[in-house]
């Protein structure tokens, strides 16, 4: 039995308990409808009213033959690259993926801050977005590029100083190199997915 088929089994149940007037199911309703003030006399405001379990229903099978997103994280070098596309061919690990991904951290650390937490390194079809916490300042950047590119921060009562201030300029040329690198990964993903069609 697949997942569908057993969602449709519980949702026959929970309208079978509700048909056939079980007085335990139908006193329950009956606290609902007055704690949460739900008269079905009562006319529509601005709402329409659904039957949510054959809403539901209804959902499932007009998904049934729809594919969903695929994702797939690789552990590269301590760090985590997850992969995200249409099939499963779209998110199988290329040599020029996994050379990038390890160059990304190595010159982060060389050339940023060597006291950080790296977080997942997000690659879509037209973004790329990767996060992680420096250390020394307790401050987490977030880049991004594609869609909404650029540099974040996030922190709590972070102290500007010249240090603070020698790092954001190092991220802010670090995030130059990144950018470069990762566009040209993103270019020959849609190149390559182009060619297989």
């Amino acid at each position: 039995m697949n997942d569908i088929d057993l969602i449709k089994k519980q949702i026959k149940t929970i309208r079978d308990l509700h048909d056939n007037s079980n007085p335990l199911v139908s006193e329950h309703i009956k606290d609902i409808k007055k704690k949460y003030v739900i008269t079905e006399d009562a006319e529509p405001r601005d709402f329409e009213k659904y039957n949510v379990p054959a809403a539901t229903e209804k959902e499932i099978e007009d998904n049934e033959g729809l594919k969903d997103d695929v994702s797939q994280g690789y552990r590269i070098s301590g760090g985590i690259l997850v992969l995200h596309g249409d099939s499963s061919k779209e998110v199988e690990l290329n040599s020029d993926e996994k050379v990038a991904f390890q160059e990304t951290m190595d010159e982060f650390v060389n050339e940023v801050s060597d006291m950080v937490n790296f977080g997942q390194l997000n690659v879509y079809k037209n973004n790329v977005d990767w996060s992680g916490l420096i250390v020394d300042f307790d401050c987490e950047f977030y880049f991004t590029i594609g869609e909404s590119n650029g540099i974040y921060f996030s922190g709590d009562m972070i102290k500007v100083d010249e240090n603070f201030l020698d790092m954001v300029s190092k991220l802010q040329t670090y995030y130059e190199k990144f950018k470069s690198k990762w566009a040209k990964i993103l270019a020959n993903k849609k190149k390559t997915t182009q060619i297989e069609k």
